[in-house]
């Protein structure tokens, strides 16, 4: 379906909401540079070519909050600068051997992703550069058409402190209490497949507490923002199985057993790679 010419399946979307956060917003200080770096990535890889996404042969743009788990770091330790590594002498530093074939496959992996030139990681702090530089990704990628994919996984707040609103000292507490006002974030999945991108294939996540309305949210969202697909996690299963809602059916993906350091993503990739290929057959 081309979302282009048929907005009825599309939520009503809230433009003055996404105008005012937009406009509000800090510009970002290192636009110019996030767009050459996109430009020149684009160039190299103008359809899929090369951890799953990379293992499948997809050109990855890696949006992360600074700070968090990087890709092929997962089988590390939470502190792998101090944990992987020892002292030896006063000049000498060297790799624990408990930890060395981990660091050794973690290294080669990544430097092989970026030798390749099919790796580029986009770092973020805030929501406003986040959604800043999500519209700058997908208007480069726009020209992919249907080779394009979201796999859109971040938790985004619901609710954010306008740009305007921020103190730029700290809060006195002798002033007494304090009334905080928190205005909600715009639903940005509509207007990324209406407007963006709209040829790309979109996948978004739901994670529920409870099982019983998970499905139900997942279904809802899936409709409501014209996804291919929505991957609904329940909290506390997640790591061994999620569901993956469609228009037509609902397919469980379970982490392989019998394999003691595998996870769930490695499956749920594949699927969606297979989904992702079939859609852009459809297409042609």
């Amino acid at each position: 379906m081309d979302a282009s010419n048929d907005s009825k399946s599309f939520e009503e979307i809230p433009y003055t909401d996404i105008k005012s956060f937009f406009d509000s917003a800090p510009s970002l200080k290192d636009s110019a540079e996030i767009e050459r770096k996109l430009e020149e990535f684009m160039g190299r890889n103008s359809s899929p070519s090369g951890k799953y996404f990379l293992k499948a042969g997809y050109a990855v743009v890696f949006l992360y909050r600074r700070g968090t788990c990087q890709p092929y770091c997962r089988s590390l330790p939470d502190n792998p600068l101090l944990e992987c590594f020892e002292v030896k002498s006063e000049s000498t530093i060297a790799v624990d051997p408990m930890h060395a074939e981990s660091v050794k496959r973690a290294i080669s992996d990544h430097r092989a992703a970026v030798v390749r030139g099919t790796f580029l990681k986009l770092p973020f702090t805030t929501i406003f550069e986040y959604l800043q530089i999500l519209q700058l990704i997908a208007l480069s990628m726009r020209r992919l058409g249907t080779s394009a994919l979201f796999y859109l996984a971040a938790a985004v707040s619901d609710f954010y402190v306008p740009w305007e609103s921020m103190v730029v000292h700290k809060i006195q507490s002798g002033s007494g209490p304090m009334d905080m006002r928190l205005v909600q974030v715009p639903k940005m999945l509509s207007v990324l497949r209406k407007d963006w991108a709209p040829m790309a294939f979109c996948i978004s996540f739901k994670l529920e507490t409870d099982t019983k309305i998970l499905l139900e949210k997942a279904d809802t969202a899936l409709r409501k923002y014209d996804m291919h697909m929505v991957v609904a996690n329940e909290l506390l299963t997640r790591k061994e199985e999620v569901i993956v809602v469609t228009m037509t059916r609902n397919i469980r993906v379970h982490r392989d057993e019998t394999q003691a350091d595998a996870d769930v993503e490695s499956p749920l990739i594949k699927l969606i790679v297979d989904s992702h290929s079939a859609y852009i057959n459809s297409h042609s």
